[in-house]
């Protein structure tokens, strides 16, 4: 258990290091969440063929209503945090890797809806204010910041548990038996 914490904490801080790195950033996260926010658009406009998607930005011209996928906001950090724990677990390099990908569409099939249904949430607030007065986006913010941060997070646990339930199972050793003494 100890080394399983140890290392769990060793990859997380490293990988957490390296996502922030401004190379990173730049060449790995913002294209990732450029592509997010197309997909994102793409399956929006299944229902809807008024809202465009700009690098990571997803609008809608009509209204002005724009949300913008930030750091946080695009699923990386729940796959890291996933990463770590299956790195630090002792398992073949198979379950692993299995894992891994499972893992990663499982949490960014999530945040897909996550992002979706946070663009018409503040759309539908947008469309509710007054004209004239200030307009507020409490549901937005309760439903960005609350529940969908720690539903993201807990679906990149349910998936580890789900992966440890289906690690094939190693018999543990038995101590050797005493031989029984002979009845003479």
């Amino acid at each position: 258990m100890i080394r399983f914490a140890v290392t769990f904490m060793l990859v997380l801080g490293g990988s957490f290091w390296a996502y922030i790195l401004v190379p990173v950033q730049n060449h790995v996260i913002l294209p990732f969440t450029s592509a997010l926010a197309w997909i994102c658009t793409s399956l929006i406009h299944v229902f809807d063929d008024n809202v465009v998607a700009a690098g990571k930005i997803i609008s809608s011209p009509q209204t002005g209503w724009a949300v913008s996928i930030e750091p946080g906001c695009n699923g990386v950090e729940a796959v890291i945090i996933l990463a770590a724990a299956l790195l630090a677990f002792p398992a073949p390099w198979k379950h692993r890797i299995v894992g891994f990908v499972l893992g990663f569409f499982a949490i960014q099939g999530l945040n897909i809806v996550r992002i979706i249904s946070l663009f018409y949430i503040g759309l539908w607030e947008r469309n509710a204010c007054v004209p004239g007065e200030p307009c507020h986006t409490v549901w937005f913010e309760w439903f960005h910041l609350y529940l969908w941060q720690a539903l993201i997070i807990l679906d990149a646990l349910v998936v580890w548990l789900i992966w440890l339930r289906y690690l094939p199972r190693h018999p543990r050793p038995q101590p050797p038996q005493r031989p029984t003494p002979a009845l003479a």
